[in-house]
């Protein structure tokens, strides 16, 4: 037995230790166990080639909220962000290519040389998206309504709710689009290039195992910019010394606040235990606080591979909802329906992720020893047709041989990844089948895909392969293995309709609670769900320290 705390938060990731942050501020006594060797879940940086560091997964800066950026002091705590000087950058294989960036002007110049239509509409555009986006701004903020929880969360759903109809017709009609068609068709309204409709297109299908052409592919596109980087909306970043700086800056601040962090510190079980019924029968029935009553129990500790007990007052997890509802918590001390659920909740995104460490930049064949791109995200799918072809293929085959794949090389912007003259390539890469079919394997399969890849890249730029001096792999398992995202899913959940708001991870537990009592979520299975924002950490300690001013147990 060792000490107990007011919370204990399962995973180190950036959203669990937000919420540490947040929760010490509030005055919980905070204990985050985190099971690798380092804080930071999969915003991490490593060295992985000597003399070579790199982002390890996540890669690149957009969504993390200035809220969190601000008050939890990460400027102070050393984060420093830089923007891109180029926002994409898409080479196409009949030698000309597409800028985006780095002003709307400049872009239109581009748009015009495809179509001058597209150039004409693109204002328009973004001022369409940017609407839109700054409704999901708000909305990300908002705790959802929970099914079930009583007439607080009923008011504060309304009050909401009044917020949206409030919205001018236009901005309604708009995120209806977008909540509910395909990027191709909500694309396909507006702009009449292929090009032009891939470099916008290519954000649908980020950690998503899709085609363009699925509904509902059109929100992903949409959670992708609704972001900013040192208040430019829409914008994306590097964050200097690689996405690890913005979780060691959140850590400097958790320990600054009196959080415990443990390191190598894996979690075996969620203890859970049982209220006398005399206490029980004394409480007010508040539903949807923390002393709302579960007839199953409540969580009361934590037990580590070590075999050691830790007890706690609430116990918040990071991890994604598989492994929290299948691993950690047996399905006894949960109903059936909601067992259920959870097994049917959509994971896998298809991903792959390569680093790579280069003897020189790539020299691509569209623009020959020119580099301004270089800082650019490189978008590596010259149609919509093409990505719709990449996912079929991965659904019969496991991958595509002509994959997307979006290239950053973030050290010709931050020189502390490479040494001298050498540089680090970011590799994300979709489709890859999170299950191969016919029984094969992604151990089996790593190095094919990896070569698939390469070969992908080299048809645009003919000196990257021989330009590779070191590389890391991390295929859809290798991401479950090492991140705990299962079925490598990024976003520890896909982004559907299905499984958003209220309905993330399950409906009726949307509000950061979990079915038992003691239990909440603050990883990206929460809303507003996957990418580096903060927000599901952010969102569940207000959550937390709301229920502990009702009932302190």
């Amino acid at each position: 037995m060792t000490k107990a705390y007011d919370a204990i938060v399962i995973g180190g990731g950036h959203n669990g230790l937000v919420c540490a942050c947040y929760l010490a501020r509030g005055g919980l006594k905070t204990l985050v166990l985190e099971r690798r060797g380092v804080v930071g879940g999969a915003a991490v940086t490593e060295e992985f080639h000597p003399g070579f560091r790199n982002s390890t997964a996540s890669y690149t800066v957009s969504l993390l909220h200035p809220r969190v950026i601000r008050e939890l002091h990460l400027a102070a705590q050393g984060l420093r962000i830089v923007e891109r000087p180029l926002a994409n950058f898409l080479p196409l294989p009949d030698g000309d290519w597409l800028k985006v960036g780095p002003d709307t002007a400049a872009t239109q110049r581009e748009f015009a040389r495809f179509s001058k239509r597209d150039a004409e509409r693109l204002p328009a555009y973004e001022a369409m998206l940017e609407r839109a986006a700054g409704t999901l701004r708000e909305l990300a903020l908002v705790t959802p309504p929970s099914v079930g929880a009583g007439l607080p969360a009923m008011f504060r759903a309304a009050r909401e709710g009044r917020k949206l109809w409030k919205l001018p017709r236009v901005v309604q009609r708009d995120l209806l689009a977008l909540f509910t068609r395909s990027a191709a068709e909500f694309l396909d309204a507006w702009f009449e290039s292929d090009p032009v409709k891939a470099v916008f297109g290519f954000d649908s299908v980020v950690g998503n195992y899709a085609s363009p052409y699925t509904p509902g592919s059109a929100y992903v596109l949409l959670h992708h910019v609704f972001g900013e980087v040192n208040g430019k909306r829409g914008a994306w970043g590097h964050a200097i010394g690689g996405m690890g700086a913005i979780t060691q800056a959140m850590a400097r601040e958790a320990e600054r606040l009196g959080v415990e962090i443990r390191l190598n510190a894996p979690v075996a079980e969620i203890i859970v235990g049982r209220m006398g019924a005399a206490r029980a029968g004394k409480m007010p029935a508040l539903l949807g606080k923390e002393d709302a009553l579960d007839a199953k129990g409540r969580a009361a500790g934590v037990v580590l591979e070590s075999g050691e007990r830790i007890d706690a007052k609430r116990i918040v997890s990071g991890v994604h909802p598989k492994l929290l509802f299948g691993t950690l918590i047996g399905r006894e001390h949960l109903d059936e329906d909601f067992n259920t659920r959870i097994e049917h909740y959509k994971s896998g995104s298809g991903t792959l992720r390569m680093n790579v460490a280069l003897c020189e930049l790539p020299d691509f064949s569209c623009l020959p020893g020119e580099g301004p791109h270089h800082g650019a995200g490189i978008i590596m799918a010259p149609s919509l047709d093409y990505m719709d072809h990449a996912f079929e293929e991965a659904r019969r085959e496991g991958f595509s041989r002509r994959p997307i794949v979006e290239m950053v090389i973030p050290s010709t912007l931050d020189d502390s990844l490479a040494p001298p003259g050498k540089h680090v390539a970011s590799l994300f890469c979709q489709h890859f089948a999170p299950q191969l079919p016919d029984g094969r394997g992604w151990d089996d399969e790593r190095n094919a895909a990896a070569e698939t890849v390469i070969d992908t890249v080299n048809r645009f730029a003919p000196n990257f392969k021989a330009s590779i001096v070191g590389r890391m792999v991390l295929t859809p398992f290798d991401l479950e293995r090492r991140f705990g995202l299962v079925d490598g899913d990024i976003f520890h959940g896909a982004l559907s309709l299905d499984q958003l708001g209220p309905a993330r991870p399950v409906l009726g537990h949307g509000n950061y609670r979990g079915p038992l009592g003691g239990l909440y979520l603050c990883g990206s299975g929460s809303h507003p769900g996957g990418g580096v924002t903060g927000l599901p950490g952010h969102n569940a300690a207000r959550e937390i320290l709301r229920d502990s001013r009702w009932w302190k147990p």
